[in-house]
Parts: structure tokens; sequence; C-alpha cells
């Protein structure tokens, strides 16, 4: 028996829904590509990517439509990243974008003529990815997250939390560049505010056991999570662990406090993802990325979970709390 007209009808729709929006075979050669270099996973970078398609689409692009995003996820394993890199190069993509400097590293590496455009990065004249913020050189550009009074903000943060502290674990990623930078500046503030530091190594997912192992000893008042989205992909692990040891933490992404986290200082993120769109726009209709100056952070956001500071005993300061950008009750 054959199927009816109508049958026909939805058969065809229900099949168009289902297509991938990109197919490699049939797509038009007209429609620009880029190349999404994720650090984690779709659903804990979610905000950053539905940042990136807002500006997309501010600047009229409809993805899907008149562009294509190849997304490669990284799960939080920077050893992933020159695979990643070296897939969105052989498709190829018309721009990589990238959010921290150890992906960003690995796009530079992986091809010496596709632009990069960096949606976050530490210094990137430091890590060797620029040649100066005003003329990055090269092919790559974007945005750097790095300010050098960052760091030491975070730690008169906690010092105001915690007037009596002394003793301050650091948990950091040594596998990314630019944890050298922030280590530098974090031991600066620390003379100053007459804070000892106990630095602890968290490298990928086997480093947990080790470090969550070496803390205690150090017997610290408080944890100090460098930003590192790596770490990120790992915040429920770690937010459970400060919680189990009763230890009030200060975190370098705000990720870590939607996940249950005490308070974080940090670049607004999704903000930068948003600005990005606008750097992949002007190299699609030509520019350089040698020609287009790394911009710096200009908004850095203070959220704090008073349902995790009331489960420590801890009173937060007013101070503290009129400064908030956002306050999770």
């Amino acid at each position: 028996m054959k199927p009816s007209v109508a049958a026909h009808s939805v058969i065809l729709a229900f099949s168009i829904l289902v297509a991938p929006v990109s197919s490699h075979g049939q797509q038009s050669a007209n429609i620009p590509r880029v190349g999404y270099l994720g650090n984690s996973s779709p659903g804990l970078e979610r905000d950053l990517v539905g940042a990136f398609r807002q500006g997309l689409q501010e600047l009229g692009y409809a993805e899907g439509k008149n562009i294509l995003i190849e997304y490669r996820w990284a799960e939080g394993k920077a050893e992933r990243f020159p695979e990643l890199a070296a897939e969105l190069v052989r498709l190829p993509v018309d721009v990589v974008l990238t959010a921290g400097t150890p992906g960003a590293l690995a796009a530079k590496r992986a091809s010496q003529t596709i632009p990069i455009v960096m949606a976050s990065s530490g210094d990137p004249v430091e890590t060797g990815l620029a040649a100066s913020l005003a003329r990055p050189g090269g092919t790559l550009t974007g945005l750097s997250s790095d300010s050098s009074e960052v760091d030491g903000k975070r730690l008169e943060l906690l010092r105001e939390i915690l007037p009596r502290l002394a003793r301050v674990a650091v948990l950091f990623n040594p596998a990314n560049p630019v944890t050298a930078v922030h280590r530098k500046q974090t031991q600066a503030a620390a003379a100053s505010l007459h804070l000892k530091l106990e630095f602890v190594e968290m490298n990928g997912g086997e480093g947990f056991e080790a470090a969550f192992a070496a803390i205690p000893r150090q017997l610290p008042g408080a944890l100090f999570i460098m930003p590192d989205w790596a770490l990120v992909a790992y915040r429920a692990r770690i937010v459970d662990f400060a919680a189990r040891r009763s230890l009030p933490a200060m975190y370098g992404n705000r990720e870590f406090v939607d996940a249950g986290g005490l308070i974080s200082y940090a670049t607004d993120f999704p903000d930068m993802f948003r600005r990005a769109a606008t750097y992949v726009d002007k190299i699609l209709k030509g520019a350089k990325p040698a020609d287009l100056p790394v911009e710096q952070p200009t908004k850095f956001q203070l959220v704090i979970n008073l349902k995790t500071a009331k489960a420590l005993g801890l009173k937060m300061p007013q101070s503290i709390l009129v400064r908030a950008d956002e306050v999770i009750r």
C-alpha cells in the first residue's frame, strides 16, 4: 500500500528536522566555518557557547544558515588539544575560536595560516602567543583574561572574610603555561598580606587523589583555586572536597560557585565570548589577526554563595555583600 501525500509530507518534514545542521559533503563553499575548541563539554560550557552565539546573532549571523560551527571538546584533558586542533585544521575551518592558553597554543602549532581568535587567555605575550597586545602579529588575536591585580584582589577578599587567615593552599594546574604568571602575582600579593601559600599541583583527573591528600597535611585555613578551564571541568569534585574539609575557598572561575563553591572573583567570561564574535566577524570580512589588538578584561564579577557560607558557619561581611555582582541564596 503506497503512503498518502500527507504521509510523504510528514516523512519529509521529520527528515529535515533530524538532519545534521552541517554536512561536509553538501555544505555551500560560501558559508564560513568556525572551529570551536572547547575545554570541557557542551553542558559545562553552555553559557560560554551561548554568549558566543549571541554575539554572532547581534552581528547578523545565524548558525546553520550563514555560518557553521564545528565543536571539539577536550573534556578537561589539555593533552587532547593538539589532536582536536589538528582535526579542525584538516576540515578545514576558516577561523578557530579558543578559550585558555593551552588550547590557543595547540591551535597555533596546528596551523600557520588559519586565523585564531582567543575568547580568553592568560597573558598572551608572556606565553608566546602574541608579540604584543597592540600588534599581536602572526595568525592569532582576541581577548586576554589576564589582569595583574586580580590574583591579589582574590587574596584580599579571602582575608576580608577570614581576618585571622594565615595559611592558604593554592590548587593549580602545572600543565597550563600561564600558571607561572598567576603564581608570581599571587605570591607578590601574599607577601604584602603576610599570608603563607602552599602550592599543590592538580594535573588533570589523575592528580586528584594526590592533591586531596596533600592539602590537609598543610593545615590551610582556606583554599585558593587558580583560574584554569581544565580545573573547571572537575569543579564538582573540587567543590565537594572543600565542603567535606570545611574549607572556605576562593575560585578563579564563577562556575565553581554555581556548583556550590563559596566565592569567586573573575573576569566576566560570557561577556568575553560574546565580544569574541566581533573578532571572528572582522576576520571573516578580511581583517588580519596580526593587525587586531588583543583586548584586556574590562568587566569582573564577584559572586558569593550564601548557602555555602552558612554551611561553613561563616558570616559574610556586609562590606563584601554590597560589592557582589550576584549572591546565590
